[in-house]
């Protein structure tokens, strides 16, 4: 598994991308999974970077968290309202693990607590998605050029400048 802490050691570029623009929008991202018919579905959801992992959660019993039950595959894509994309514009995709560790999610309540003031301390938890990042991409306008920065699991990031 390629961890958030692993995937931003090798691609730091897409990586300090997704960061800035999940913070601008309040972690907010849309999240891609695949229903069972094999469409797509896109929900907006905040998912969140604890112990040097970026982990999906949230609500228990929602159809995108079947999903991703039945099906692991997964794409995020850092919210925006800007068409001219001017402070860039990042995505992830890969797998991911329903970790069932009771005193993981305990951890994690407590720092989701302690950032958000939301409480699910001492609560079960249905679902807690640890994300395997195996591709990613991002993009940023500058000047005359657009930068398209991609990486792939075992390859180096780079970056395709377009005119």
């Amino acid at each position: 598994m390629t961890t958030w802490q692993e995937f931003a050691d090798v691609a730091p570029r897409i990586a300090k991308i997704f960061i800035r623009r999940h913070a601008a929008t309040g972690n907010l991202c849309m999240l891609g999974t695949l229903r069972p018919d094999g469409f797509p579905r896109i929900s907006p959801m905040e998912p969140r970077f604890f112990e040097g992992q970026l982990w999906i959660g949230g609500m228990p019993g929602t159809a995108k968290f079947r999903d991703l039950v039945r099906d692991p595959r997964f794409t995020l894509h850092t919210a925006t309202v800007d068409t001219q994309v001017t402070d860039g514009d990042a995505k992830v995709w890969g797998f991911v693990e329903d970790v069932r560790d009771e005193a993981l999610h305990q951890r994690y309540a407590e720092a989701l607590f302690a950032e958000t003031g939301f409480d699910l301390r001492g609560q079960k938890f249905e679902n807690l998605f640890a994300a395997d990042v195996v591709g990613a991409s991002a993009v940023e306008v500058g000047g005359d050029h657009l930068d398209v920065t991609v990486w792939r699991v075992g390859e180096a990031e780079r970056v395709i400048r377009k005119h």
